[in-house]
């Protein structure tokens, strides 16, 4: 496989790493901010959820509470590769950043990767007009 293109869009938000941190690393929150990844979660076991995408049903398999920052999920459909989203939170002074890669699909159109980066982006700041709220 060849290097996908990647987009790091981030956004600072005026509050503490450990409260910014707490909030995204539980999964049930997604749906408060993330339209971009979908509604009507249901927990299946662990880290696992059902959740109604923009692409129809699918698994979304997030990473375990860890100490570094790391909010990574999976994206995965019925049939096909799973949609790896790295996430970061990280201190900056008293307040955090958090920074989310977009990959760029094979099967992307150069409008279809600027539509996926705006729309993280709007989720990004509805997170932060969330969390400084």
């Amino acid at each position: 496989m060849s290097v996908q293109t990647a987009r790091h869009l981030g956004i600072s938000i005026d509050r503490p790493i450990e409260e910014v941190y707490g909030f995204l690393a539980e999964p049930r929150n997604f749906p408060k901010w993330a339209e971009g990844l979908g509604h009507g979660f249901e927990h299946i076991e662990g880290m696992t959820f059902m959740a109604q995408t923009p692409m129809g049903k699918m698994r979304v398999l997030f990473s375990e509470p860890n100490p570094y920052g790391v909010l990574d999920h999976a994206v995965i459909p019925e049939s096909g590769a799973a949609m790896h989203n790295p996430m970061r939170a990280v201190a900056n002074g008293g307040g955090s950043e958090v920074v989310f890669t977009l990959y760029r699909r094979p099967e992307m159109s150069d409008d279809d990767f600027a539509r996926d980066a705006d729309w993280i982006t709007s989720d990004l700041r509805r997170l932060k007009a969330l969390l400084e709220g």
